[in-house]
């Protein structure tokens, strides 16, 4: 009995090895144009999908597979008595083997000279139907749709046979790449028609499985293209958890600006700083708190070189990601063998939307990118900042906007003194902050503090001053904004109102 494979692929990735594999295996191989070509100049004897339809390729490419004797080669049920006397008067043959992966809409669309005719040339009709009826009858057809599945594949179909649970767990991916396809075509073209929607769309293809979740027996995988953002290069798999602080870490160091550093532990800074080079920010977000930096992630938003290498290398970090390294900072930073050094590739401050899961679906709203401009703040008090306590104090909000609430930061020369984070009272934050810069010998006096939210009473405020701030930041709004601002001109202390809440739950 005749076996044919069909193979359709705009990515060629490793193409010709599948088609010699399947050769090999005495299928008739029927490909399209482009595909059909690449196999013909590679010596592989190949079968026109024209030549099958007994029609041509027509509209530069967009009809040629949409066809009975195609959809019905995958489609028909072998094990039914009727579909096989259907495809006999029909001459129809079983195509048991298709290989198709879609035109690049995503990375056409990404470029940055893209433009809305070109991204919909590059939306894929005959693709995706053929990868869902071959997904749809995977009781007999095994559907392919990206080259990292071909070696595993190959090496089945040299051991005699396709397994049905390989071809169910390649129709599963299947399914999920033709929704993650579809998806991004209708996030994009509705962000560029300018459409409102009531639909919420979200579907990520399966990156890859990680060795736990958050607690060792909890299952954890990546969904998406997190790997076109970050470069692991060495070190032990990341894991769940490091993902989480990372991406809090470069979130912050991005709002920072360019040479700053940010140590996080347990997705709250222990130490951030904005100088004038990578050294010198990391020493000084390290001295905030080295006893939690112990086992933390530092980001950077620069480039490590070999004094900063040889100080990285002092203490136990799980990550270091930054935006480059230089080759003799790999070097020294690789001797450490377990903790991930890790590439950044591109900024991840454009996204626009934040998830959380609920019971029953998700909760979805804008990612908090609000910043603090000057001809916005409001100077309440009778004394106001000096240019370097309002540089500290916007340093302080946007380290305060990355913090659990409920947040204080105390700090002084763009860099952290003292952090409390994510307590019920913002009371027992100032005092924890507070606490923490004891420990380390940081003077909080002349530091200027930032509040994530307003204080409901004066009480906050009065802890903050009695620490030694001279300056405060906070969004105000409370009913008691009066009594607060009365408690700063008593103490003699500047206080601005952003109008902004910055809780981070």
């Amino acid at each position: 009995m005749k076996k044919f494979a069909l193979l359709t692929v705009s990515d060629k990735t490793n193409i010709i090895s599948l088609a010699q594999a399947l050769l090999k295996h005495d299928y008739q191989i029927i490909a399209t144009g482009k595909t059909a070509q690449v196999l013909s100049d590679s010596g592989l004897k190949v079968i026109e999908i024209s030549s099958i339809t007994n029609f041509p390729e027509i509209f530069d490419g967009r009809v040629k597979t949409l066809h009975p004797k195609i959809f019905g080669g995958i489609l028909f049920r072998r094990e039914h008595e009727r579909d096989k006397i259907e495809a006999a008067q029909n001459s129809i043959e079983p195509i048991d083997i298709v290989c198709v992966n879609l035109y690049p809409f995503v990375k056409v669309a990404e470029k940055p000279d893209s433009n809305l005719e070109t991204a919909i040339e590059n939306i894929d009709i005959g693709g995706p139907s053929l990868i869902r009826a071959s997904a749809k009858n995977y009781q007999s057809v095994s559907i392919l749709t990206n080259p990292d599945q071909y070696e595993s594949f190959i090496q089945e179909l040299n051991r005699g046979e396709i397994k049905l649970e390989t071809r169910k767990k390649l129709a599963v991916e299947a399914f999920s790449h033709t929704a993650y396809y579809d998806t991004y075509i209708a996030n994009y073209l509705e962000n560029k028609l300018e459409v409102n929607s009531n639909y919420f769309r979200l579907n990520y293809p399966l990156q890859k499985k990680l060795r736990y979740g958050e607690n060792p027996h909890q299952n954890a995988a990546i969904f998406g293209n997190f790997e076109e953002y970050f470069e692991v290069f060495h070190g032990k798999e990341i894991s769940h958890n490091n993902i989480l602080d990372m991406v809090a870490a470069v979130q912050l160091v991005e709002e920072l600006g360019t040479n700053s550093c940010a140590i996080i532990k347990h997705m709250n800074p222990a130490g951030a700083s904005a100088l004038q080079n990578p050294l010198d920010s990391y020493t000084h977000a390290l001295r905030c708190d080295p006893v939690s930096a112990f086992g933390g992630i530092v980001a950077i938003n620069g480039r490590i070189d070999v004094d900063l290498a040889e100080k990285l290398n002092e203490i136990f970090l799980e990550i270091v990601c930054v935006t480059d390294f230089t080759p003799e900072s790999i070097k020294i930073l690789t001797k450490k063998k377990d903790r991930r050094l890790v590439r950044q590739k591109k900024p991840i401050s454009h996204e626009k939307i934040s998830y959380r899961n609920i019971p029953g679906g998700i909760l979805v709203q804008d990612a908090d990118r609000a910043t603090l401009e000057k001809d916005e703040m409001n100077f309440v008090t009778d004394i106001k900042p000096d240019q370097n306590q309002l540089d500290d104090l916007i340093f302080a909000w946007s380290v305060a906007k990355h913090t659990k609430s409920n947040a204080i930061i105390f700090a002084k020369h763009k860099s952290t003194l003292g952090i409390g984070a994510g307590q019920m009272s913002r009371l027992d934050s100032s005092r924890i902050a507070a606490q923490k810069a004891h420990q380390q010998g940081l003077d909080l006096k002349g530091s200027v503090a930032a509040s994530d939210a307003f204080f409901p009473f004066a009480d906050g405020l009065l802890e903050i001053i009695n620490c030694g701030a001279t300056s405060v930041i906070q969004p105000g709004g409370s009913i008691r904004d009066s009594e607060v601002i009365q408690a700063a001109n008593q103490n003699k202390i500047s206080m601005i109102f952003t109008g902004i809440r910055h809780f981070k739950h």
